[in-house]
């Protein structure tokens, strides 16, 4: 608890009796106040040649510095905890401010209350990625060079249907650039399948109704050969593909093997391991510039964004896979930036 000020009277008497010659040590006896008191009230006197209590450069702050540090261990520490949860611990200390004071607070400390990305749920069968990381992070650039990464994505007309900010003035919320165009039932959507290596991108397919081990099979028979020759991959390059059923089922492995293609290994549900979530992203957003108008619309500028990927994209996605690589093992298999 702090001190209270003295009133005038005490500070007044004390310089009285420095200046009739008394010691701070009498000072302080007749008084009965400590001596380190007498100190500073002399020592202000002889400054500013006054006792009276000079103005603040601000308000006091309401809480102590052992609660401040508390608050900004607590947040750091519990990244999801809430304003008014630090506001009840704060009151049960005794200190009851505004959670506005508490923010202010962390942000001064450098922390600021921001939306949490959404990643994947990972259970510990999932941590298989940290194994396949590891496994392969002496590998040489060569060997992610004869890989072909494939991947199937939904692309929407209109786009998801996340929040979007805008800046404008009031009674301005209906005019057409401060609105995203929205149709009943989203618009539609298609499906794609799509491959692509350090060399560039291969083909992408539309994919029609629902997907099936036939459907699949038939998509890897008239794309993955033709796809691997035109990037020029070689007869010994290494397929991937995520372990979805239709992936995995006896008779696409049975195709592979007859094809003598090499598949490789892959970890469950880990997409922050496939370089082609990147293109994804890119496409989406560059499609969706293009403002298609229908289905087929949507299709063909699909297509053409894919087409419009540079090789020199792809190579340096596949350059710095290893560093990818070394994200997981940081994140001990779990979500990273990528």
């Amino acid at each position: 608890m702090k001190n209270k000020e003295h009133t005038r009277q005490v500070p007044d008497t004390v310089v009285k009796k420095f200046k009739a010659g008394f010691g701070y040590k009498k000072i302080s006896q007749a008084l009965n106040i400590p001596r380190s008191t007498v100190q500073v009230i002399i020592l202000k006197w002889k400054e500013y040649q006054t006792t009276a209590n000079l103005p603040r450069p601000g308000r006091p702050s309401k809480l102590s510095a052992h609660t401040r540090r508390r608050l900004i261990r607590d947040a750091a520490k519990r990244p999801m905890i809430t304003l008014n949860e630090l506001q009840r611990s704060t009151a049960e200390v005794g200190d009851s401010v505004h959670r506005t004071t508490i923010s202010r607070i962390l942000h001064k400390s450098g922390l600021y209350g921001r939306v949490a990305r959404r990643k994947p749920f990972l259970k510990d069968i999932h941590k298989k990625c940290l194994k396949f990381a590891t496994s392969h992070l002496g590998d040489t650039p060569n060997m992610w060079k004869k890989v072909l990464w494939s991947d199937e994505t939904k692309i929407e007309l209109f786009g998801n249907n996340a929040k979007r900010y805008v800046w404008r003035k009031s009674n301005t919320a209906h005019h057409p650039e401060h609105t995203i165009p929205t149709v009943k039932h989203g618009g539609g959507s298609i499906m794609v399948w799509a491959c692509f290596s350090s060399a560039g991108t291969g083909k992408m397919v539309k994919i029609d109704g629902n997907m099936d081990v036939a459907k699949y099979r038939t998509i890897l028979e008239e794309n993955l050969m033709e796809s691997a020759k035109d990037l020029r991959l070689g007869r010994r390059f290494v397929f991937q593909q995520d372990n979805d059923p239709k992936h995995k089922a006896k008779s696409t492995m049975e195709w592979f093997k007859n094809k003598h293609i090499q598949v490789l290994e892959w970890p469950s549900q880990s997409p922050d391991l496939n370089p082609i979530e990147n293109l994804w992203k890119e496409l989406k957003t560059a499609v969706h510039k293009c403002s298609p108008s229908n289905l087929t619309e949507l299709e063909l500028f699909c297509k053409e964004e894919w087409e419009k990927n540079s090789v020199s994209r792809c190579a340096k996605l596949i350059e710095k896979y290893p560093k990818r690589l070394t994200a997981v093992i940081a994140a001990k298999g779990g979500a990273t930036k990528y």
